[in-house]
């Protein structure tokens, strides 16, 4: 249910537009959030939580991409008819904004050629033939770490990225240029079905407070807040636990509505604080890590053993078993999908890879993971047909519902109008296509699709030199 003062109680979307603006519009981002970002009730389907994940059977071969991660991507370092092991580096970062790539089988390198990626550009992919030992490779050891340069260069050997979807390399995030006195781990996973976060909070809870602790320790950082959807209260009870002798590591439980894992929301719901418009969290003294990136910085730290493998949640409308499955980076889409199998009598009609709000449908099930793959969602026949779209009504649900504030409706208008200078005053490049929008919308209108649209569009007149 809409609160009082949403905008289609009283005037056209429009017309609130106007007010809002009137009323201070975007000069004080942290005002709006706080007043009217309310964010999607989502239905959370979380079947899988209880779900202890289990090792999928490992696939006949695995195709590891050499670009897994924001930056340049990886150099590859092998040839076709070398053999490796779990564990082997095989690809080499490509600059300083890349991370290295290793090797989640034990077999031999069929071949290294180009493959397409998912956005249509082209990159290295080496693939290699199992062997079906899974033999570690003996370079894998724990790193020596003795102070802050040491543990940078163990966090870039490691070839950690952010593991929440954005992989950004995590030994660049450890080195921001302003000054940064809290460590903030998203750990909310409000997205539909996903739980693979939630089952590495509840068997992995010593090695995100590890990693917790090796950051501090290393980068001077004076504290950590974990933040937790309410829906979680066993992760927040064990992580309470761990952490009651630590007081510089505090848990924060948060409210459950869509959009609390975004960066921007979660810095002011944790913090009260405002990150700067076009600026990193680092601005307003915070650095981001996802609560899986950090346990597998507390394993790294501990083991040697790189991020050779991910835990995946496999659920939807046309998944026989839900589950979370531990699964070698670079296996197939469909390998994983084959071990969970598909409902008798469905015919599968969507595959999303991630989350259902924000996760792309996949065109080709030989795609291979990577180490930002959280989960596949099998969705039916039925399920994947998309809505009847009717006339927009002006109802103002995707202005009250954005959890950043914004205005699809004004944004649609000045998009149609090819309209730079207003995209920018309605900070367009703010949306980081949640899906709220369309999720609310009552025409069933493609809101969310319509916004990343007029984004592409804004950024590329700014970047050719367009009118700002």
């Amino acid at each position: 249910m809409l609160s009082s003062n949403c905008p289609c109680t009283s005037a056209p979307a429009w017309a609130w537009g106007q007010q809002f603006k009137q009323n201070g519009g975007f000069d004080s981002m942290l005002n709006k959030l706080k007043r009217a970002a309310l964010g999607a009730h989502t239905p959370h389907d979380k079947a899988t939580a209880a779900s202890k994940p289990v090792p999928m059977p490992l696939p006949a071969q695995v195709r590891i991409l050499m670009s897994q991660h924001i930056g340049a991507p990886a150099k590859a370092l092998v040839k076709k008819g070398d053999e490796v092991f779990v564990g082997t580096k095989i690809g080499e970062a490509g600059g300083f904004v890349s991370a290295n790539i290793h090797s989640s089988v034990s077999g031999t390198v069929a071949a290294v050629e180009p493959f397409r990626l998912s956005n249509g550009r082209m990159c290295d992919s080496v693939v290699i033939k199992t062997d079906g030992k899974q033999t570690v490779d003996p370079a894998v050891k724990a790193p020596e770490v003795t102070d802050k340069a040491s543990f940078l260069a163990a966090v870039r050997e490691s070839g950690l990225v952010g593991l929440g979807g954005a992989g950004f390399p995590t030994d660049v995030k450890l080195q921001p240029k302003d000054p940064v006195d809290t460590l903030l781990i998203n750990a909310s996973e409000c997205e539909v079905w996903l739980t693979s976060d939630t089952q590495e909070m509840l068997n992995c809870a010593d090695d995100i407070v590890r990693g917790i602790e090796a950051v501090l320790k290393y980068t001077g950082i004076p504290k950590c807040v974990i933040g937790i959807e309410n829906n979680k209260p066993e992760c927040i009870d064990l992580l309470c636990q761990k952490t009651k002798d630590k007081p510089a590591i505090e848990v924060k439980p948060l409210p459950s509505v869509y959009g609390t894992g975004a960066e921007l929301i979660l810095i002011e719901k944790c913090l009260g604080r405002e990150v700067p418009h076009g600026g990193l969290p680092a601005a307003a003294g915070a650095i981001v890590m996802n609560v899986t990136s950090v346990s597998s910085l507390g394993k790294y730290l501990a083991t040697g053993m790189p991020v050779v493998s991910r835990v995946i949640t496999v659920d939807g409308d046309a998944c026989e078993k839900p589950q979370n499955l531990i699964v070698p980076v670079g296996t197939s889409y469909e390998d994983v999908l084959n071990t969970a199998g598909l409902k008798g009598g469905v015919i599968l009609g969507k595959v999303v890879a991630g989350g259902a709000m924000m996760g792309p449908a996949v065109r080709d099930l030989s795609y291979p993971t990577t180490k930002t793959t959280s989960g596949l969602i099998m969705l039916s026949e039925a399920a994947a047909q998309p809505p009847q779209v009717n006339p927009c009504i002006r109802c103002g649900r995707c202005v009250e519902y954005c959890p950043m504030g914004l205005e699809p409706v004004e944004v649609n208008q000045a998009y149609a109008a090819r309209d730079v200078q207003e995209l920018g005053k309605l900070h367009v490049d703010y949306c980081f296509n949640c899906g709220s929008c369309t999720f609310v919308c009552p025409a069933k209108r493609p809101c969310t699709q319509m916004m990343g649209l007029a984004k592409a569009f804004y950024l590329g007149e700014i970047k050719k030199g367009g009118n700002k």
